[in-house]
């Protein structure tokens, strides 16, 4: 029987993630303590989004909830504890951020945690967070039209994998003498066991108790696979092993890992590390 087998949540775009062992379901994707994935996000001195592709870094920041602070860490710093509250959208100070091509407000957290975030990555940057009022959303044409609300993602509010794709790719890369590579070089919010390697790709829907999940679009690759997420720096590089095998016309030849995936039913809808997972194939 499929089992959901991993939830991750991901408070600070490209940082480290949260291992949960329950979430919650939102139409923006996980959210647990009222703070959903990919809720904040590092940006650039003209409001440009900063990931792990240009500053392998950020992989080291590793946040914490707390009761009411957000805690982070990272080696060499000092402890930062960043309010949880939302701000008064009518009051706070606030700023035009992108994502890809994307604009959208966003709050601008305080100027102690943009020196924390500029000393640490050794650049100007400040943190910010979606804004209360923002809007954004997945692409239409890969939803069906669905609306699916995303907030700081690259696209889409989840992203699936199964651990046999993993097990899949490092097969692979150990029959070339290459160690294996952990399932957070992929960076997913959910993972699944007891499917065939890359039977996400081919799913319709995945429920899990009253809820519904559908993948829509296969998630092409950059270089962030490549990032060792314990050492905050590039290491063996596995796209050339997908290269081999993964390229996708579905999206003109990118190299496809995962599903990014939307809620269909269950909005609200509390899942659990060990539950079981019902597949339907798109065929």
């Amino acid at each position: 029987m499929p089992t959901l087998t991993e939830l991750n949540l991901y408070p600070i775009k490209s940082c480290a993630g949260i291992a949960l062992r329950e979430a919650t379901l939102t139409p923006a994707g996980l959210m647990v303590e009222n703070i959903y994935d990919r809720e904040w996000m590092v940006v650039d001195e003209r409001g440009g989004f900063m990931t792990q592709r240009d500053f392998p870094k950020l992989a080291l920041v590793a946040p914490r909830i707390k009761a009411d602070t957000l805690e982070l860490r990272a080696p060499g710093m000092l402890r930062l504890e960043i309010p949880l509250g939302l701000p008064d959208p009518e009051e706070e100070k606030t700023l035009s951020v992108r994502v890809w091509d994307d604009s959208v407000e966003a709050y601008d957290c305080d100027e102690t945690t943009a020196v924390w975030f500029s000393r640490f990555l050794g650049t100007p940057c400040r943190l910010v967070r979606f804004h209360a009022n923002a809007r954004r959303a997945a692409s239409a044409k890969w939803t069906g039209g669905a609306d699916a609300p995303t907030l700081f993602s690259d696209g889409f509010p989840m992203l699936v994998i199964s651990e046999a794709s993993l097990a899949d790719l490092n097969g692979k890369l150990e029959a070339q003498g290459r160690a294996a590579l952990p399932m957070n070089r992929f960076r997913p919010n959910i993972v699944i066991s007891g499917i065939e390697a890359f039977d996400e790709d081919v799913a319709e829907s995945f429920r899990i108790g009253d809820a519904k999940i559908k993948p829509v679009k296969p998630c092409a690759r950059c270089p962030m696979p490549s990032v060792d997420q314990s050492r905050g720096e590039f290491g063996p590089d596995p796209l050339d092993i997908l290269r081999s095998y993964r390229a996708n016309p579905r999206v003109d030849g990118g190299i496809t890992f995962g599903m990014n995936a939307i809620l269909l039913e269950g909005e609200g809808q509390v899942l659990r590390v060990g539950q079981e997972v019902e597949m339907t194939l798109a065929f």
